[in-house]
């Protein structure tokens, strides 16, 4: 080699600042030294964040991907590192996330002997990646690393994990060109346009889905135009409810777990069904039931990045290959002959959706729907809102309403200790905007290791844990096939308040409604300032009666039912 030899490691961080990312989440790991020693000489141009656990680098990545839609870039070492941050590439996988997952490997004269914590990951993650591989020649770094920012962003987007042998990334190379991605989004053509136009035109009963990833900005405001243009009422996804202002005047509600009665009817009695960016999966559907399989009795526009996803379980009379934000630019500005026809259930079905998500009374003396109610009046319109999986998030899904894309960040894959990862990925991506993580007690403490890396790396996130001392949602599910027979999911928790400040995070306990208000702006306030005036992370832990359940049932009527 010449003196302009560089290292693989040295190659490969180069390739990932050529492909526009200056942003990674990880563990440290002696399987990809070369890889850290190059992101030490590239400290101005490349951030490596630290995490306390594979799973929260894992998560956090996939919320950057979500947030940004580039990808999220995530270093793991071999063996349990890259076991522990599969949960992260399964919520990309279902939630269409780009991602990128680096995984240090075994040297290549050890391979197939069980070397120490050796995997094939080609095998063991085919089912929650769109390509894995294994870089065995350091002078291909460039074309798999471009390769890999392609496969993740192009089509259906989704994660992509690239195995790197350690003597790889020591190995010598020379410097190599990389071209920096541009993702393949299918567009719709005119034709699409046409019929799509032609359906709608003879609509009497419309309805608009959206969700899925693929969006930005700029699209859902088009889409929020198109909408108000065309009197359409508009519902979105399990989890997509950043998608479509909820304060807008043409705003349905959410078909997710637990979705309102009046909406689930609504789409059940529609004629046309105008689907853009879902999968019509399982939550969505509600087991697939709300929709008849594989034929709905609707008129069915299904719009989707993913070909492959056309059709897949509901066959569309409209199938439609293009991304949210390529199909936005087709329908701006189009209007529908009757659309004024429209404007009369368009009307009836946001005053369901304001009826279903006005205050309610819940047991015990903290009312959490007023929680939600002064969020709402309180936070900025850009807040950030992350959560992960349990009975919990029913309250934030159905009362919270969000106003600007991106917002929200919930895994459709119903993964629990997502919250507070995804929290700490998005304060470090967008410094500037509230952010906020709600947790269940269960939820939270299956990432609260992540609150060292939140202090550590100045990520003032406002976490608020609701501590009814179980696990919600299977204790729900226990009561309701085996009453009064609870195993397992009794919950013994710490001291959060002080554990929090352990962490050196601001903390403080809420047992009322009333105290909730001048605790968060407390919170607010801290957080809102530099770590050098005394800023810092905050926690507020909120005591919630067990009774409260669900938004829609108590315990005792469980029991009792």
């Amino acid at each position: 080699m010449t003196q302009q030899s560089i290292s693989g490691g040295q190659a490969l961080i180069q390739a990932l600042i050529d492909n526009g990312s200056d942003l990674a989440f990880g563990v440290p790991g002696e399987s990809y030294l070369a890889a850290l020693d190059a992101m030490f000489d590239a400290s101005d141009r490349f951030k490596f964040v630290t995490a306390r656990h594979e799973a929260g680098a894992a998560n956090m990545a996939e919320a950057y991907g979500k947030l940004t839609g580039k990808p999220g870039i995530c270093f793991v070492t071999r063996g349990p590192g890259a076991t522990h941050a599969a949960i992260g590439l399964h919520t990309a996988f279902q939630d269409s996330t780009p991602m990128i997952l680096f995984i240090g490997q075994v040297a290549s004269d050890q391979v197939e002997r069980e070397a120490f914590q050796e995997i094939d990951y080609r095998r063991f993650l085919s089912e929650v990646t769109k390509w894995t591989a294994e870089i065995n020649d350091a002078s291909r770094i460039a074309e798999y690393v471009g390769r890999a920012y392609r496969v993740a962003t192009s089509g259906r987007p989704g994660p992509v994990a690239l195995a790197l042998p350690e003597d790889m990334l020591a190995s010598l190379t020379v410097p190599q060109t990389c071209m920096p991605y541009s993702p393949s989004k299918p567009h719709p053509g005119d034709s699409d346009i046409a019929a799509l136009s032609e359906i709608m035109e003879n609509a009497e009963r419309p309805l608009m889905m959206l969700g899925g990833s693929g969006w930005d900005a700029a699209s859902v405001e088009v889409f929020e135009r198109f909408s108000r243009d065309n009197n359409l009422p508009v519902c979105v996804s399990f989890r997509c409810q950043d998608r479509f202002n909820n304060t807008h005047p043409n705003y349905a509600g959410d078909m997710g777990i637990g979705a309102n009665p009046a909406l689930i009817k609504r789409m059940q009695s529609a004629d046309v069904l105008l689907v853009v960016g879902p999968r019509l999966g399982e939550m969505t559907t509600g087991g697939y039931e709300r929709l008849n399989v594989p034929v709905p009795d609707q008129t069915l526009i299904h719009v989707h990045q993913g070909a492959e996803e056309l059709g897949r379980v509901y066959q569309p009379d409209l199938a439609i290959n293009a991304t949210p934000s390529t199909m936005a630019r087709k329908i701006n500005g189009l209007r529908f002959k009757y659309a004024k026809n429209w404007s009369e259930g368009t009307k009836t079905a946001n005053t369901a959706f304001q009826s279903w998500s006005s205050v309610i009374d819940n047991p015990g003396p903290v009312q959490l729907s007023a929680l939600y109610n002064h969020m709402n009046s309180t936070l900025p319109a850009d807040t950030i809102i992350c959560n992960g999986a349990g009975n919990y998030a029913a309250w934030l899904h159905r009362f919270h309403r969000y106003q600007t894309f991106p917002s929200q960040l919930a895994p459709t894959s119903g993964a629990m200790g997502y919250g507070v990862p995804a929290a700490i990925g998005a304060k470090i991506a967008f410094p500037h905007r509230t952010v906020i993580a709600a947790a269940g007690d269960g939820c939270f403490m299956m990432s609260v290791n992540e609150l060292a890396t939140a202090a550590q790396h100045k990520a003032h996130v406002i976490f608020l844990v609701f501590n009814n001392s179980m696990l919600g949602t299977i204790r729900m599910h226990q009561e309701k096939h085996y009453p009064k027979r609870i195993a397992g999911t009794a919950l013994q928790n710490p001291d959060f308040v002080t554990l929090a400040n352990s962490f050196g995070l601001h903390s403080e306990r809420v047992g009322c409604t009333e105290d909730f208000a001048a605790a968060l702006e407390r919170a607010i306030n801290i957080t809102n300032k530099s770590s050098s005036d005394g800023g810092k992370p905050a926690l507020i832990e909120i005591t919630v009666d067990p009774e409260a359940i669900s938004p829609t049932t108590t315990l005792s009527s469980l029991q009792n039912s």
